[in-house]
């Protein structure tokens, strides 16, 4: 199975200037961990995931305060779409990470996830039979 039957298409996409809590209620809202963030100041495209938004909390640092440019990751592994699961899932888990910003031609074409590739080697889950 390839990167582009398990990815995400639906991208949540912030610019730099996104405070750390309207990210974080962006992302809830979606029910995602993580969003692209577009500064073409900074180099382009980078990720910023929920680890980063803990991260920042943890240190004291407020979310209303805090910018999503300071948090992003800007040196970001990019996977295509006609990757296999096998080197996204090595791709993460040689860098630590778990998510991957697919790119299709030079633009943002998904995300992949971790979650996307388990759902995708584990067949869903039959409802329990009704007694």
């Amino acid at each position: 199975m390839l990167v582009r039957d398990a990815m995400s298409t639906v991208i949540l996409t912030l610019g730099p200037a996104h405070t750390l809590r309207q990210a974080a209620a962006l992302m809830s809202a979606r029910r995602v961990g993580a969003a692209v963030v577009l500064d073409p100041d900074a180099g382009g495209i980078g990720i910023l995931t929920e680890r980063d938004i803990l991260n920042s909390v943890g240190l004291g640092q407020s979310p209303d305060a805090e910018r999503t440019h300071a948090h992003t990751t800007t040196d970001v592994v990019f996977a295509a779409p006609t990757w296999t699961l096998e080197e996204a899932a090595r791709a993460m888990a040689h860098g630590g990470f778990r998510h991957l910003i697919v790119l299709d031609r030079g633009e943002v074409a998904g995300i992949v996830s971790v979650r996307d590739i388990i759902r995708s080697w584990v067949p869903a889950r039959e409802p329990a039979p009704v007694p």
